[in-house]
């Protein structure tokens, strides 16, 4: 008796700093777990942070178009402003994507957050929660145009995963729960790198560590470097000890400022004890960070990237909701966002892991019939 080959499934991470890369990870091993072959496309610091992460499985070389972050105002404006360089991009990576499938003989591809990746010759999933963009209220009048064009090059997919909850009890509010979703989306539970294991593997999370404060930074640059300066320069007045994640993969830099110990990048496993032993969590509101601070049942200071409206609508949610702490960059007070940390806890969040599991599980027979 012969047996069909395993279906080959593409998946490829938007390089937009390591949140997509990071939420892939659970993707990927639900993947394997159900029997598919998984290549993987990406770049730059996706591209070794999941090398790193799966050592045994094969990698394209796939890059996606770069958007540069302004140093102050909104990123959505700068974006507006440079929709003939991201329509190109789509272009581009679409194109490239036809002769990967050719070549590599792809029976499936999942795209997170990357519009070009689809084909109608293969099985095409797009992953994302921004489902309606938010615009600034000065330019309010374009987002109506803004989200047709977002909703026409999803519902060229066969399907839109969603990582979140459906219903009221969910991360993403109008980012991705609206009357007028696209006809594809479905929702697959949060995603995160992290696996919240029992104590005894990762230890008590009320466990106090070697720091007083973990900040975990990542993102495109400018901003990125920009509220790196404001943290310094408040720990390092400051009586706490600090260990700052940098966010940089692909460079080296462990050394230490007076009170502050610096990682250019930690491994999973290690993030993940040293977020669930140490008192005061600082990052960013993206919305991959604050699945995994869900997923580790871990409150944390929330700063949005300045102009992003998607993690200023996320940390605005996160506050009025009570499960995190949020303040804006150009505020950050080390000391009162400290004090006010301790009201807010995301524990309320209940967790339906077998989502995702059971998504694949439909989606595999869908594939292997064919």
């Amino acid at each position: 008796m012969t047996h069909k080959p395993a279906k080959r499934i593409l998946i490829c991470p938007l390089d937009w700093g390591l949140g997509h890369a990071g939420r892939d990870i659970q993707i990927i091993e639900e993947l394997i777990d159900a029997g598919f072959e998984v290549i993987i496309g990406a770049d730059n610091a996706p591209l070794f942070f999941l090398q790193q992460h799966f050592n045994e499985i094969p990698f394209i070389k796939f890059p996606s178009f770069k958007i540069e972050y302004p140093s102050n105002g909104s990123m959505v404006l700068k974006m507006a402003l440079s929709i003939p360089k991201i329509l190109f991009g789509i272009f581009t990576e679409h194109i490239q994507l036809k002769k990967i499938i050719k070549a590599e003989r792809i029976d499936c591809v999942i795209s997170d957050n990357r519009y070009g990746l689809w084909d109608k010759k293969v099985y095409s999933i797009f992953i994302g929660h921004q489902l309606f963009i938010q615009m600034p209220i000065r330019i309010k009048i374009f987002e109506r145009i803004l989200n047709y064009i977002n909703h026409w090059f999803i519902n060229k997919f066969d399907d839109c995963w969603v990582p979140d909850f459906q219903g009221e009890l969910n991360l993403s509010g109008t980012l991705s729960h609206n009357n007028k979703l696209p006809k594809n989306v479905s929702y697959i539970g949060i995603l995160s790198r992290f696996k919240a294991l029992d104590n005894s593997v990762m230890g008590n999370k009320n466990q106090i560590s070697n720091f007083d404060i973990l900040v975990v930074l990542s993102g495109p640059e400018p901003q990125r470097t920009i509220f790196e300066k404001i943290l310094i320069e408040q720990i390092s007045a400051s009586p706490y000890s600090a260990l700052l994640v940098q966010g940089k993969p692909l460079e080296m830099n462990n050394s230490k400022f007076g009170n502050i110990k610096f990682a250019n990048h930690l491994e999973t496993s290690k993030l993940e004890k040293l977020i669930l032993k140490t008192p005061i969590i600082i990052s960013r509101s993206g919305y991959s960070t604050i699945m995994d601070l869900v997923r580790l049942g871990k409150s944390a200071i929330l700063v949005a990237t300045p102009g992003q409206t998607e993690q200023e609508y996320l940390a605005k949610r996160m506050i009025e909701k009570k499960w995190f702490y949020a303040v804006s960059q150009n505020k950050f007070m080390l000391e009162e966002a400290i004090q006010s940390l301790g009201n807010y806890s995301p524990d309320k969040i209940q967790e339906r892991n077998n989502l995702l599991k059971e998504k694949i599980d439909a989606f595999a027979l869908v594939l292997n019939s064919n």
